[in-house]
This record gives structure tokens, C-alpha cells and sequence, in this order.
């Protein structure tokens, strides 16, 4: 796998219905929701999967972290809702915004190597990077050792469209750390990466590692 560590493939046929727009997705800024809070809130919210001890005797590490399950749930919604604003400028989705990104970190990735990263159909694999591919965002050409191989890469469009839309997710990153503070950085990824099954935290953490240095663009 060129600079990447391959991943066991499960493809996910639902994957791809995020494409579409979630209900009640405005263009407009995110609405302000009441996870909006400050450190204070949130550090109350830590608290709630202390392990404290419940007035039914019981202790809160037997019941689910709601409040972290929650957090994921809307910093995720957040995260991606930036993107989407570009992407619906294009006529594109999340699917067509996780091809470029993969492909632009790593050029020369072959179509194997993505299904294994996305985790999507091959049908809709084909889908999505037939339109980056007719509407010139990314080339393939044929591998040197492997003629079999499709050999994928960002045009320069394509590129600029790939950090057009890092950037605006590193500006959200920049200052979530900022508030929270840079020294949270190290135990956010050791978090991050202790969400992901065991399994594949190595071959992660090499595809991460393996990335394309490209400056980031800045929004």
C-alpha cells in the first residue's frame, strides 16, 4: 500500500447516504445548539463519566457516557457542516469530500486502498470518483508494476478543492484547542485513536503518518 497501511475492508453500503443532505440542513451558519457551552460546561460534562456514585447506589461507569456520546454526536455534526457548505457549491457530498481528501494526502493511491480506508461499496466508490474524474478533480493512470492497478491522483483543481475544505476543518480544529487549550492536543489523538477498534490503530496511525505533508490552506 503506497505510504499507507491497509486496513481490513468492511464495506458499509449505507455509507454512502451521506451524501445527502441531513434533515433540516440549512447553508446558513450552524444553528447554536446547547452544547455551545464554555470549559466550565464542559469539564461538567466530564464529570458525568467520573465514575460517580448514582442515588440508586449504583456507580455512572455501568451506565453509558451520554454526555460523550453526545459530544462526539455534535462536534462531528459541526465538523463536517463546514465542509458541506463548499461541497454544496460543487454539487458534491461527503463521499466525494473524503475521496479528494484521501487521495490528495496520499498520491498514487489505487482503488483497493480507498475501499479499504472509506469503508463504502465498490458500486459507490464508482460513482463518486466517476464524477471527480468527468468533472476533472482527479486523474488515474495505469500502475507501473501492476497494470491491473488504477493509480489515483488530484488535479491541481482537485487539490485546491481538498484544502479549501482542510482548511476550513484546521480552522475548527485551531480553535477548539485554543478555548480547550494546545496542551490537550496529545491526550485529544490518544482519545481519538482509542475510539478506533484495536485492530486497526496501527495501520491508522501509518496512513496518518504517511500523508502528504501539502501545507494546509487556510478559509
Amino acid at each position: 500500500m503506497t505510504q499507507a497501511a491497509r486496513t481490513r475492508p468492511a464495506p458499509m453500503p449505507d455509507a454512502a447516504n451521506e451524501d445527502l443532505p441531513e434533515a433540516g440542513y440549512s447553508q446558513e451558519a450552524p444553528v447554536q445548539g446547547p452544547i455551545q457551552g464554555s470549559a466550565r460546561e464542559l469539564g461538567s460534562a466530564r464529570e458525568l463519566g467520573s465514575g460517580r456514585e448514582l442515588a440508586d447506589g449504583s456507580s455512572d461507569r455501568e451506565q453509558p457516557a451520554y454526555d460523550l456520546i453526545e459530544l462526539l454526536f455534535f462536534a462531528y455534526r459541526d465538523f463536517v457542516a463546514d465542509p458541506d457548505r463548499i461541497l454544496a457549491e460543487y454539487g458534491f457530498g461527503r463521499a466525494h469530500h473524503r475521496v479528494l481528501h484521501f487521495v490528495d494526502r496520499h498520491p498514487g493511491l489505487t482503488i483497493a486502498e480507498l475501499l479499504d480506508i472509506l469503508r463504502i461499496t465498490k458500486q459507490s466508490l464508482n460513482r463518486v470518483l466517476k464524477e471527480l474524474i468527468e468533472q476533472g478533480y482527479i486523474a488515474q493512470r495505469t500502475g507501473t508494476s501492476d497494470r491491473r492497478h488504477r493509480l489515483l491522483t488530484c488535479t491541481p483543481q482537485g487539490r485546491a478543492l481538498a484544502q479549501r475544505l482542510a482548511g476550513v476543518q484546521g480552522e475548527r480544529v485551531r480553535r477548539a484547542l485554543a478555548e480547550a487549550g494546545p496542551s490537550l492536543r496529545d491526550p485529544a489523538s490518544r482519545f481519538l485513536l482509542a475510539m478506533i477498534e484495536p485492530g486497526e490503530r496501527a495501520g491508522v496511525s501509518r496512513l496518518i503518518a504517511g500523508g502528504d505533508p501539502a501545507p494546509e490552506v487556510k478559509p
